[in-house]
């Protein structure tokens, strides 16, 4: 690899020896910063707005978060397809204008006391589905900006901001909604948006418009096609299932956990507070380890053990018992090791999928393996639920925390778990209405075959 002095990016821009030397990289790390704490936080505000504001009923309450999660399922995938024809940095900005205006509209409504659940709900549809463009738009642009060689890098900083953001989001929002009125802490989440806003608008590095074809495909096609690009990757196919099976189990762990802290160990809110922060410092050890072990072990052996070891730790949960003193410090080891190997997955895992994804891929094969996994959240919510009642807390969260091992079994009896300390180059992309998407260069990204 040359020099950083010598290092040239395809734009014939000078590559910095670091990505936080590279001023556009900050301003996008800024705003993805700021985008996650606005988008966790607001998964608090509008419930709390709901409940402290409008009087919500436990329906009423469970009705408007699964309007939140709905656009996942519903638009993913188009959302794949549409971001690969335009510039990412025009889908972030367009979106934190949408989300900053949403929920300052809902705050203003708010504190003049004409917001009704009705108008709620279109809140938290709109929030989620511009969320949905940003996060698929900002692990494109990361591909679009930085030289390949310097993924890990990107995404280590990325991801350590996106789990930070998912402790302290909700935490954030909770702390804000108690303090201050529920309107005002809408408010205050769409000043990150904002914020945002304003980070990623002065990214100066322009990019190139993907290609616009003369006769452009239809949506579904786009899409069949980022699902065939998925499916006939064994690699991404491997992450897409260990991604489900992740999610799924995941949710029905969390749905369990969350009553057994409370009501089988006694936990006070601030106890079950500080046993989940754990997992943000985790995280965040994670992201540093992600940087470094698998160019010394490998991605394959990194991403198994990371995920056996992360997963497996909940399994020490059930078996818990005592008083505070006891179960607590043991909560929070449980949960740090959880945030260790989850981040390590998360950007090993991001970087494979970047790495094998030509440019023009890469939006739908973001929201391809996004559809896969995070889809399945509401059902595996709704089965942890289920189990809870039917088997009891202690033997339903065994059963679901066990579950959260088919991930890394999974990447274990595949052949991502043989990947080494260099990744595959991109495949060729499908083709589409008779010519081939390439890198914005003119030429297809390369790299060192395993």
């Amino acid at each position: 690899m040359p020099s950083a002095s010598s290092a040239i990016s395809d734009s014939g821009r000078p590559v910095p020896s670091s990505l936080w030397r590279d001023s556009d990289f900050r301003r996008l790390w800024v705003g993805q910063t700021a985008s996650q704490l606005g988008e966790h936080t607001g998964l608090v505000v509008l419930p709390l707005f709901a409940v402290l504001t409008l009087n919500a009923s436990a329906t009423q309450l469970g009705v408007l978060r699964a309007v939140g999660q709905a656009p996942i399922l519903l638009l993913a995938l188009f959302v794949g397809a549409w971001v690969d024809r335009w510039r990412t940095r025009t889908v972030m900005v367009l979106t934190d204008v949408g989300r900053t205006l949403a929920l300052g509209a809902a705050a203003v409504a708010g504190l003049f006391g004409w917001l009704g659940l009705p108008t709620l709900f279109v809140t938290a549809f709109a929030v989620g589905a511009l969320s949905v463009f940003f996060d698929v738009a900002y692990q494109a642009s990361l591909v679009r900006l930085v030289q390949r060689d310097q993924l890990v890098q990107g995404n280590s900083a990325l991801e350590g901001s996106r789990s930070a953001a998912q402790i302290g989001g909700p935490a954030l929002g909770g702390a804000l909604a108690s303090l201050l009125s529920a309107p005002i802490a809408a408010a205050s989440s769409a000043l990150f948006f904002a914020l945002s806003f304003l980070s990623i608008r002065r990214i100066r590095r322009v990019e190139s418009n993907p290609e616009r074809l003369e006769r452009p495909s239809w949506v579904w096609r786009r899409i069949h096609e980022g699902l065939r690009f998925v499916v006939r990757d064994t690699a991404l196919r491997t992450v897409c299932l260990a991604s489900a099976a992740f999610q799924f189990s995941f949710a029905a762990v969390m749905t369990v956990y969350l009553l057994f802290l409370p009501r089988e160990l006694h936990l006070s809110g601030t106890a079950v507070g500080l046993a989940l922060a754990a997992t943000g410092p985790g995280a965040l050890l994670g992201s540093v380890l992600a940087a470094r072990l698998p160019n010394r072990f490998g991605y394959g052996p990194v991403l198994v053990a990371a995920a056996a070891l992360g997963d497996g730790a909940f399994l020490c949960v059930p078996a818990l018992h005592g008083p505070p003193a006891v179960t607590v410090p043991a909560l929070v080891a449980v949960n740090f090791v959880f945030g260790v190997g989850g981040q390590l997955v998360n950007v090993a895992v991001m970087a494979v999928r970047q790495t094998v994804t030509p440019d023009g891929m890469q939006g739908r094969a973001a929201a391809t393996i996004t559809f896969v996994g995070m889809g399945l959240s509401p059902l595996g919510s709704l089965f942890g639920g289920f189990l809870a009642q039917e088997w009891g807390l202690r033997t339903s969260l065994l059963a679901t925390a066990g579950g959260m091992l088919l991930s890394p079994a999974v990447m274990a009896l595949s052949p991502l778990a043989r990947l080494g300390r260099t990744l595959p180059a991109a495949q060729n992309a499908p083709l589409t209405a008779g010519r081939s998407e390439v890198h914005e260069s003119g030429s297809r990204p390369s790299g060192d075959v395993e």
